[in-house]
Formats: structure tokens, C-alpha cells, sequence
């Protein structure tokens, strides 16, 4: 008798156990929240699902709500990472509590697409591409667009652009680079996440929106990031770079683009454009609090940042995105060790 309740005491010992190691594992998991940019949007998709893999205890739901967004949750503390294309500045630096660490996870392309059906290689020149989004170059058949695109049947029809109606780190980068070739475009219009637009430009939500508005249409012309152009199957123009050439939007011209960037002690980089490769390029951050409420969370945003700068960079040309240099990627991870409490 003794020996069956000993037994049925072990038994109830080990679904005890079983029970509690359960409910261990459980409390044991983190969930990290995150919004931001739309341009990495297809990186951080595949990042999150792979690092699942490796860490099945963290758990990170992203929301692609603009780089302006998550600039805002970041600053509001809503969020326990922010990620944006463009670079935190001093001001908005200061307004998050504790303080804020920008890390690069990439580098990539922002595409001109353009629907004009049997057009193919169409080229812009720095004063066509800024032309057209100051507003004054208003249609395909414009002798200024002629010049580069001699045996080109361009058609008589009106150009129609389409930016974006958030704010946007795409903007940013596209703005950056049109600032920089055209001093008109900078005095008018300059470098914003979410500048003022001429009012009859479309205007669509992240980069699927503006994607979806040159796709739906005719003579439209947008700027989205180099993957989501690919995705929609649009059609996108060969660039004048600054040493004269027009380059197409490809991962390798994207590299030649960024591999003159120096990043400094802070990661923080507002122009990485050089005179060679595709020139409308740009880096995106993750923007990391410092002073987190949850130890358990600090210590999953340590091991998701060292995961994305190590194991995950091999996802980045899968996806048409440069990767960060391996010394920049170890410096970066340290800072966030020793940063973030």
C-alpha cells in the first residue's frame, strides 16, 4: 500500500513539475515591440521569422509605420525599438528618456519606377529627375527627358509622380539626393521625411502604396525601396550618378554606392552618397532606447541586435540590401551591451 502511494505521489510530483516547468518556460518568453520604417520592412519580416529559429523565447512583432512613426514611439517610449532610414537628430536624440543608441542593420537602393508600357531603360539626368519632382517637368514627351533617351518612343501623355503621405525615411533619402543635385529642389522643397509636395502629386501610404499608385498609373512615376520595386514587378529608370553615368538599381551598384561610408562613433550617417555606383542609396537604424523598463526585455534586445548584425546579415543580399562591414557590426553590438540597461 505504501509502495502504490509513494508511486502515486511521484506521479503527481512529476505532472507537478511538468506543470510548473511549463508555466517557467512560458513566463519566460519576450515579446518585443517595434515600429518603424517601411523600407526595411521585407529585412525585418525575415530576420524576425528566422531568429525565431535560433531564439524561440523572443518574440518581436514589427509594425511598418514610417520612419517619422517610429521616430515618435520612440521619443513617446510606446515602443520598446524604433527603426528609421532617417538619422535621429539632436533634438529628437534628446527627447528620449535615458537616452537612444542608433544601430545600422543595412544598406540599400531607393528605385525610381516609372509605367509607360514598351518603355524599358528609360534614363533621367539630375536636372530631369529633380525637374519632375519640383513639378516642372509635366510630360513624358518633354524635350529635357528626350536627350538621354534617344530611339525612345516617349509618349505624349502627363507625368504623374506619387511620394509618399507619411513620414518617411525614403523620403528622406530621396529628398536627400535630389538636395543634393539640384539647388533649386533644396531651396523649394529640401531634405524632410515628409516635405511639402506640389498638391497634385498622388500620394500613397509606405513604399507598397506609392508602388501600388505608379502601378495603377499611366505616365506615373514614384521612388520606393529596391526590393519592394521587384515585388510589384515595376519597371525602374537608370539614374545619373556624379561621375556622369546612368546606372540601374541592383545590389551591386548599391555596394559600390555605400562602400566609401564612414560611420562615426554614434553610427550616425545623413548623407552616404558617393559619385559611383547607383547613386539614391541609403542606411537604415534601429533606434534602441537605452533605458529599458524590463530587464528580461534589455536583455532580448541585446541578443536580437547581436543576432541581426551576425547571424542575420547573410539574409541581406537575399534581399537586395547591402550589409554592414563586420568591424562596424561588432562595434555597434558592443555599444548595446554596454549601453542599454
Amino acid at each position: 500500500m505504501l509502495s502504490k502511494k509513494f508511486g502515486r505521489l511521484t506521479t503527481l510530483a512529476a505532472v507537478a513539475v511538468s506543470v510548473f516547468g511549463t508555466q517557467f518556460v512560458a513566463l519566460a518568453d519576450v515579446t518585443l515591440s517595434g515600429a518603424g520604417a517601411t523600407f526595411p520592412q521585407p529585412l525585418y519580416e525575415r530576420y524576425i521569422r528566422e531568429m525565431r529559429k535560433a531564439h524561440p523565447d523572443i518574440k518581436v512583432n514589427y509594425q511598418s509605420i514610417g520612419s517619422g512613426g517610429g521616430v515618435r514611439q520612440t521619443i513617446a517610449g510606446t515602443v520598446d525599438f524604433g527603426a528609421s532610414d532617417a538619422a535621429m537628430t539632436d533634438a529628437e536624440i534628446a527627447k528620449v528618456k535615458g537616452g537612444v543608441l542608433m544601430i545600422p542593420t543595412a544598406g540599400g537602393a531607393v528605385t525610381v519606377p516609372y509605367n509607360l508600357p514598351g518603355v524599358r531603360n528609360l534614363k533621367l539626368s539630375r536636372q530631369v529627375l529633380s525637374g519632375i519632382f519640383l513639378g516642372k517637368i509635366t510630360n513624358w514627351s518633354d524635350p529635357q527627358i528626350a536627350v538621354a533617351n534617344k530611339g525612345i518612343a516617349l509618349p505624349n501623355i502627363a507625368i504623374k509622380p506619387a511620394v509618399r503621405a507619411d513620414g518617411s525615411g525614403t523620403t528622406f533619402i530621396f529628398t536627400n539626393h535630389l538636395s543634393a543635385i539640384s539647388p533649386e529642389f533644396k531651396s523649394a522643397i529640401g531634405v524632410n521625411v515628409q516635405p511639402k509636395w506640389p498638391a497634385s502629386f498622388l500620394k500613397g501610404k509606405g513604399n507598397p502604396g506609392v508602388a501600388a499608385s505608379v502601378k495603377q498609373t499611366p505616365g506615373g512615376i514614384g521612388y520606393v525601396e529596391y526590393e519592394v520595386a521587384l515585388k510589384n514587378g515595376l519597371t525602374s529608370a537608370l539614374v545619373q550618378n556624379g561621375s556622369g553615368n546612368y546606372v540601374a538599381p541592383s545590389l551591386k551598384a548599391t555596394n559600390q554606392a555605400l562602400s566609401d561610408v564612414q560611420f562615426p562613433e554614434n553610427f550616425r550617417v545623413f548623407d552616404a552618397n558617393s559619385n559611383q555606383g547607383y547613386p539614391i542609396s541609403g542606411l537604415t537604424w534601429l533606434l534602441i532606447p537605452k533605458a529599458q523598463k524590463d530587464p528580461a526585455k534589455a536583455k532580448a534586445i541585446k541578443t536580437m541586435v547581436r543576432w541581426m548584425l551576425t547571424s542575420g546579415q547573410q539574409f541581406n543580399d537575399d534581399l537586395n540590401y547591402t550589409s554592414i562591414p563586420s568591424a562596424v557590426a561588432q562595434r555597434a553590438i558592443q555599444a548595446v551591451e554596454t549601453g542599454v540597461k
